[in-house]
């Protein structure tokens, strides 16, 4: 019996070490990433600040890239999870308020987070969808930082993002969730398309959705991700006008209200109708793919 007990608590031993040094290394090789530096370019954009752009800017915030589904209505930033083990995920205030970043970037810093994914200090920032980003035209984000730069101070002065241990393998898991990793920073942009209702305009203005329905816009391998946007599955069967109805009120054909926080149509119903056009005309343009799983829900 004692013998027994006496294997038990060796194996209960190395059990524990093995833990803790899985632990350990989860932590040091999340730090190492989380701790790089990304030396990049200085940025050779101009950004003007007259009213036009900045209400270019302002349609673009609010109807595309959509920076209030993270960092709040008034964009004055957001806790958005905190736990002894994911820790604390902190989205920033973007205004000049207490708290801010807004009196704080440059231009230049500006562009790096928005393309690059990375701080004023090179190091990657946390949630940040840079990678769909990368490809905003220098006049979209020039637009876009005039607007940021002009939105009123909000005094909102949260705690720094703090990664426990469930935090830290969600990184290791998940490349995007550090999308500074994934973008070749080097890569050059396509060319500015002028806005219009063509599938040229349409492929530019879809970029954003890669973010949730994949690289090919056929959706995710997730029963939570984004559905199929190819020809494909359920599209093939919708018309344009099921789409402007999606898209303006998210209602499907079949009279399914597609949840506003999975899909946020409350803020793509702000696309005007050069970009809705132009964005059927490229996802009706894309080869059908087959639904990576079943039952995906929007």
């Amino acid at each position: 019996m004692i013998k027994a007990l006496k294997w038990i608590g060796i194996i209960l031993g190395i059990l524990v070490g093995l833990v803790v040094i899985a632990i350990a290394a989860v932590y040091f090789i999340a730090e190492e990433k989380l701790t790089t530096v990304y030396d990049l370019p200085a940025a050779q954009i101009i950004v003007p600040n007259d009213p036009q752009v900045i209400e270019r800017g302002k349609h673009l915030v609010t109807a595309v890239v959509l920076c209030d589904g993270c960092h709040g209505k008034d964009y004055s930033g957001e806790l958005i999870d905190e736990g002894p083990l994911i820790g604390r995920i902190v989205m920033s205030n973007l205004t000049g308020g207490k708290g801010g970043i807004g009196g704080k970037y440059t231009d230049a810093d500006w562009e790096r987070a928005l393309r690059h994914g990375v701080r004023p200090d090179g190091r990657a920032l946390l949630l940040m969808p840079s990678s769909v980003f990368y490809f905003l035209s220098n006049s979209d984000v020039a637009a876009i930082i005039a607007y940021l730069n002009s939105l009123p101070p909000v005094d909102n002065d949260l705690p720094k993002t703090k990664l426990g241990i469930l935090g830290r393998l969600f990184v290791l898991q998940d490349p995007a969730l550090l999308s500074a990793a994934l973008i070749n920073h080097n890569a050059p942009r396509p060319p500015a398309v002028e806005p219009a209702a063509s599938k040229e305009y349409g492929e530019y203005l879809a970029n954003v959705c890669k973010n949730c329905h994949g690289n090919d816009l056929a959706g995710g391998e997730q029963v939570d991700s984004g559905v199929n946007l190819t020809p494909g599955d359920e599209l093939a069967h919708w018309t344009y006008d099921d789409f402007i109805q999606v898209m303006r009120f998210g209602l499907k054909p079949d009279g399914t209200q597609l949840d506003g926080e999975k899909m946020p149509w409350p803020s793509f119903q702000n696309m005007n109708d050069i970009e809705l056009e132009a964005l059927w005309l490229f996802l009706q343009s894309l080869p059908p793919v087959e639904s990576k799983v079943e039952a995906s829900q929007p």
